[in-house]
């Protein structure tokens, strides 16, 4: 008899369907459960890992480029970042770009409220341009707004980092101690400052909320003494992942003149090795689905010893070896894929369920060593098309033997089968 497959496809997985959804066998019926079960719990564990990873690496660097911008400049000589208006212009002519700023950075303490002894904080200091949305959800007191001075009337407004505001117990409008790291003549000098909370932010990034003040450029120089403040251009780009392209121009225009780098550069190891740490879990996970699949084909097994009668049948009136395998790989193959599907189905329930209710936090504590408050899970199309392409094609593999065994059986001895 020929071994070339001569049958239609439709007509073979008719076949096939009607073996799947057979019910007089209870023996058959409770593997097939089994190997579905099995294949759903396996591909759902993928999927969340998946999310959860995606989601991290995704936030983290979404938080981070809100904090620091896509793209840094920092003077080669000197303190001081300064930007001719035409180099300004061409930097915001360059596509991608939304945003260039000049942002000033101090050391320096913050007493008041619950805090007497003094907290440790970074101060960034930026001009009444701009816009303090760019640090994630920001609160005002009354008299203050997005876009406006920090400093009027005498008054140094500060913005705290919205766990920052909760450890010093500070509510906005109230005064608090400010202490900024500065030098003179060479020497470290202290200088202080009353400052009114002017509102909080929040980026979900830990180390900003815990940390970061946000007041007047300006001001910030003069406390800090021209000299200990480090200045520089900060560039936002629409799309982050072109920092690397965009960087290049960047370089060209600046010249020497500035050291350009960009969030890739800064942070390169650490979502190197969120990726490397993303493709091990994907494959210790894959073990799940392949041990289900040994379930996948224990079913075959036990349908090829049962609907011996029939394969006999089949073979007897023309249906060559080779369709009788595939009857039996697009048997397994529905199987593995209904429980890919309810899998993967589950799991991305299961991902928004946890993202939307932030079912998972961390503590301050631990949200310093994760870097995030609360583990957002992302699902992303081509994580989804891996999971099920790993499944299918583990599941076809683990049916192959059985389905071999199936298309080599005669017809004589299948019609003889009791």
């Amino acid at each position: 008899m020929s071994q070339k497959s001569s049958t239609s496809i439709p007509l073979l997985w008719s076949i096939a369907w009607r073996f799947l959804r057979g019910r007089e066998s209870q023996l058959l019926n409770g593997t097939a459960r089994a190997a579905l079960v099995a294949t759903l719990l396996g591909v759902m564990a993928m999927v969340i890992a998946m999310a959860l990873m995606t989601g991290y690496r995704k936030d983290l660097r979404r938080k981070l480029v809100r904090g620091n911008a896509a793209i840094i400049a920092y003077p080669m000589l000197g303190s001081e970042a300064t930007l001719e208006d035409s180099a300004r212009s061409a930097l915001r002519a360059l596509p991608g770009v939304t945003d260039v700023r000049t942002v000033v950075y101090g050391q320096g303490a913050l007493v008041g409220g619950g805090a007497l002894d003094g907290l440790e904080v970074t101060l960034r200091g930026v001009d009444e341009s701009t816009k303090l949305r760019d640090l994630g959800s920001v609160e005002f007191d009354v008299g203050y707004g997005d876009g406006e001075s920090l400093l009027r009337d005498g008054r140094l407004g500060v913005v705290l980092g919205s766990e920052l505001a909760r450890r010093l117990a500070a509510e906005p409008g109230e005064t608090l101690r400010l202490m900024v790291l500065g030098l003179h003549q060479g020497r470290p000098r202290f200088r202080y400052r009353s400052v009114e909370v002017a509102g909080t932010f929040t980026t979900g990034f830990s180390e900003f909320d815990q940390a970061w003040v946000v007041t007047d450029r300006d001001e910030l120089i003069r406390l800090s003494g021209g000299e200990a403040a480090s200045s520089l251009i900060e560039i936002a780009l629409g799309d982050p992942d072109r920092a690397d392209e965009v960087a290049v121009e960047v370089r060209g225009l600046l010249e020497s003149e500035f050291l350009v780098t960009h969030w890739r550069d800064l942070n390169r190891e650490l979502f190197t090795a969120l990726r490397v740490q993303q493709i091990a879990l994907f494959f210790v996970l894959g073990l799940i689905v392949l041990v289900s699949t040994f379930n996948v084909a224990s079913s075959l097994v036990v349908l090829v010893r049962e609907k011996m009668r029939d394969i006999g049948s089949l073979a007897a009136i023309g249906l060559a070896p080779g369709d009788l395998r595939w009857v039996f790989l697009l048997y397994g193959l529905g199987l593995g894929a209904v429980g890919t599907l309810a899998g993967i189905a589950v799991g991305a329930l299961a991902s928004w369920v946890l993202t939307h209710f932030e079912l998972i936090r961390f503590e301050p504590e631990l949200a310093a060593i994760y870097f995030i408050s609360s583990v957002p899970f992302r699902i992303e199309l081509q994580d989804i098309l891996a999971v099920a392409l790993f499944s299918l094609t583990v599941t076809t593999v683990a049916c192959w033997i059985p389905a071999r065994r199936a298309a080599s059986i005669l017809p004589a001895n299948a019609l003889r089968y009791e």
